[in-house]
């Protein structure tokens, strides 16, 4: 689950991470009253979207598609500025190279106070799923792409890991503060700032934190001029405290279905719908099927816990794709029964018309069974033994009807 910067913002403060004093907005009017009420004299208008690149984004008009303005993050030095951008950003369509040329809609503004900047620092914390561990990642070189800054000067970005069941030695913290060149207050304000975004990384369960860029003030202090914050959606049922922060409108209408049946869904752009339980399992699906020459039109997890109705689901999903030319199920048999998934394929297909090749590969408990259920069924389904063997002929089927 990812959240606005607005929103990672107010999380900051009450986890101890100096952040500038902002207001988050709707509306234009809401926007003027904002820069009145932060009785600043310069002020950044942030567009607030779930991707990143926002500032070097360009903003296009959603009826016509009529460029409007380049940049989703201006620096406005009066209240007709402020007028003048916020006015070109909200309700606008915001493209970045994270959103693609559909770009998104920008429904929320934050109107942040301006802050001198000294110097401009990069600083992310993730899970590392190679040693089990936060990996806390910082560079001398904010403001940048962290991808542009690995490819042509790997040596200006520095890292530590904190394994979680011993948690982050300051030591290290202090050896990371000062490969950023810092020294005197500004090192300690760094090293407490690690610590408690640390420590906000626990109790928060959250994936990633991104701040980019994490500036030095004239002051020397240290302070979050951004944020990303995604959480772990494992852990949801500790925090119900985070469906108030979820932006419907940041996600898929068809994302937000799947999720409702417990269904991992994602759109992507080939020809081969994929239905398969396991993460590990749809991800090599989707390897085997571009293998054999063509695109997968989804991720699509259906879980260890589907049932004759999730599955009824993921099949309408995956059909309302008018790019699916054919459809793979890979299911491995451990809690869910490939013979309950096989009669409800026959359900699910039945009351959606499937009118694509299906595919049907079974391996696990009850998987003979399974297998029986389909070929002695009249539906026009094909079973496989293999991975492979389920890939390569749902590529030859959909060649053949192309």
């Amino acid at each position: 689950m990812n959240i606005h910067e607005y929103q990672a913002k107010a999380i900051f403060n009450d986890s101890g991470v100096k952040v500038v004093k902002g207001l988050h907005c709707t509306n234009l009017n809401e926007a003027l009253q904002a820069y009145d009420e932060l009785e600043s004299t310069i002020v950044a208008v942030k567009s607030q979207i779930h991707a990143g690149g926002r500032g070097k984004g360009v903003l296009y008009d959603p009826n016509t598609n009529e460029k409007i303005m380049e940049g989703g993050v201006k620096i406005a030095f009066s209240r007709e500025e402020v007028r003048k951008y916020a006015s070109s950003i909200i309700g606008n369509k915001l493209v970045t190279k994270q959103t693609g040329e559909e770009g998104k809609i920008v429904n929320n503004l934050y109107i942040e106070s301006g802050c001198e900047i000294s110097h401009e620092y990069y600083l992310a914390l993730l899970i590392d799923r190679d040693t089990k561990s936060v990996l806390i990642m910082g560079s001398t070189e904010g403001g940048v792409d962290i991808e542009e800054v690995a490819e042509k000067n790997p040596e200006a970005i520095h890292k530590i890991w904190a394994d979680p069941l011993e948690g982050l030695k300051n030591e290290e913290v202090i050896r990371f503060s000062e490969s950023l060149g810092l020294t005197g207050e500004s090192k300690d304000e760094m090293v407490e700032m690690v610590n408690s975004l640390y420590s906000m990384f626990l109790d928060k369960d959250c994936s990633m934190i991104e701040i980019n860029p994490l500036v030095k003030n004239s002051s020397g202090e240290i302070i979050a001029l951004d944020g990303k914050v995604s959480f772990d959606d494992s852990a949801e049922f500790r925090h119900p405290w985070r469906d108030e922060l979820r932006d419907l409108s940041e996600e898929e209408e068809v994302e937000i279905r799947a999720d409702k049946y417990g269904l991992s869904y994602v759109k992507l752009d080939g020809n081969i719908g994929c239905l398969v339980n396991g993460a590990g399992l749809a991800m090599a699906s989707m390897d085997v099927i571009k293998l054999y020459g063509s695109e997968p039109a989804n991720f699509l997890d259906i879980g260890g816990g589907a049932t004759s109705e999730s599955i009824t689901a993921a099949f309408e999903i995956i059909l309302e794709d008018e790019n699916v030319e054919g459809i793979l199920v890979n299911i491995f048999g451990g809690i869910i029964q490939c013979d309950m998934v096989a009669k409800s394929v026959i359900k699910a297909s039945k009351e959606i018309g499937l009118d694509v090749p299906l595919v049907v590969r079974f391996s696990g408990t009850n998987h003979v069974e399974g297998k029986n259920i389909l070929n002695n069924s009249d539906l026009n389904v094909f079973t496989a033994d293999t991975l492979a063997e389920g890939a390569e002929k749902i590529v030859s089927l959909t060649r053949g009807a192309q």
